[in-house]
Order: C-alpha cells, then structure tokens, then sequence
C-alpha cells in the first residue's frame, strides 16, 4: 500500500469527539499515522505478520493502520472507555479482524522511579517489546528520551522528524505545529530489563507469549 492511500484510508477513521485533558488525549492525525507507520513497515519491515501493541491506543488510528499493513494481530491497550468505543466501531466500519482491545491503566504499571506518566508508557514498552519500540515526542525532551533509554540499556535513535498537524487540543495550548521526532528504541535483552520489570508488566506480558512473542510496540503519543 502506497503512503497517499493509506493516509487516505486512515482520514476515514474517527477521533475524539472531546478529549479529556486528564488523560492527557491528543489525537494523531491521519498522515502523521501514515507516515509513522509506513517509515516502521518499509525501513525496518517491522510491522507485516507481526504482533504490534499499541499503548494508549486511543480511537485506534496507529492500530488501524498498522492491520492495514498486515500486522499479524495489533493490541490496543486503553484506559478510557469512551475512546475503545470508538475504536471498536472504527474496527468494524473497517471490517478489521486483525485487531484487538484491552481496556487498562499503564500508568498504574509505574514504580516511584518512573513517576513520569510517558516515563512510565516507554517503560512499559519496552518490558513488553522483543525487538523495536517506536514513539513520538517533541524535540525538545530528546536529551531526556535519550538519558532514559541509556539508563534502561536501549539504543535510540531519530529516524524522521514530523510536524504536529492538528489545532491546539486545548486551550492552555499555545504553540501550534510543535516538530516531533519519531524515535526508534532497539530493544536488546539484558538482565537487569528482566529484574526491573513490575510484576503487572510480567503478568500481561507472560499472557500474551502464550500466543507469539511481541516483536513491535507503538506507545501513546507524547507531547508532554
């Protein structure tokens, strides 16, 4: 599937109707979703026939696209009720059979050393990932990004720069259009990972090995 179709498709799948502030809910746009998951697919061949979790999956627009490119099955993992409801509907508006949902609080996964709610969505993914970790963030915490993932032993690296192409969520919102990078997190397994890991994380993962390891893991989008 070619960049402009899938954008295209993914313009089709509803959003927010009125995101909740404290959930921290910002919507992607359909072709920073296009253009996130196409560069995972066609330079790192990482989401066809490959078990994608997506964490804070919101209405669903990454795990839409990602069943798009013929991931082998793409896991949501929301908090928020009215959001999964939405997702469900886009599924099936779709005819998408390649998805699936959980409805849990990641952030109730923390320890007091990962206070940072993202600290805490990155964390989780990587503990749940097996090979690659994408995520976005505004350039200005690459320095933070980048010390968190060499004190959790994982090689991060930019691989594209995206502009934030939808108006302000909400009101105390004054920048518009904030650059973000698209982050890559090669996830290498070390010893102290295992040792770290939270016990709800090893739970949820240990269930979803029973059915194939994950090999991809797309957290929430950050713009903190």
């Amino acid at each position: 599937m070619k960049l402009k179709e899938l954008e295209s498709w993914l313009q089709q799948v509803d959003a927010f109707e009125e995101p909740k502030i404290l959930l921290e809910q910002y919507p992607t746009s359909p072709h920073i979703s296009a253009c996130m998951l196409y560069t995972i697919q066609n330079t790192f061949n990482d989401i066809e026939g490959k078990l994608v979790a997506d964490l804070g999956c919101g209405c669903g627009v990454l795990s839409i696209g990602a069943a798009m490119l013929a991931a082998g099955l793409c896991v949501g993992f929301d908090i928020d009720n009215d959001a999964l409801d939405i997702f469900r509907r886009n599924a099936e508006e779709f005819e998408i059979s390649n998805v699936d949902l959980v409805q849990c609080d990641l952030a109730s996964l923390e320890a007091e050393a990962y206070a940072k709610k993202f600290d805490t969505f990155l964390w989780a993914a990587i503990t749940m990932a097996k090979t690659a970790v994408y995520s976005l963030h505004k350039t200005t915490t690459r320095e933070h990004i980048q010390k968190k993932a060499n004190d959790w032993g994982v090689k991060m690296e930019v691989i594209a720069e995206l502009r934030y192409d939808l108006p302000a969520s909400y009101k105390f919102h004054k920048k518009k259009s904030p650059l973000l990078n698209l982050i890559k997190g090669s996830v290498e397994r070390k010893p102290f990972l295992d040792e770290k890991k939270h016990p709800a994380v090893i739970k949820l993962q240990l269930f979803f090995e029973k059915l194939v390891s994950w090999k991809i893991v797309i957290p929430k989008v950050v713009l903190e």
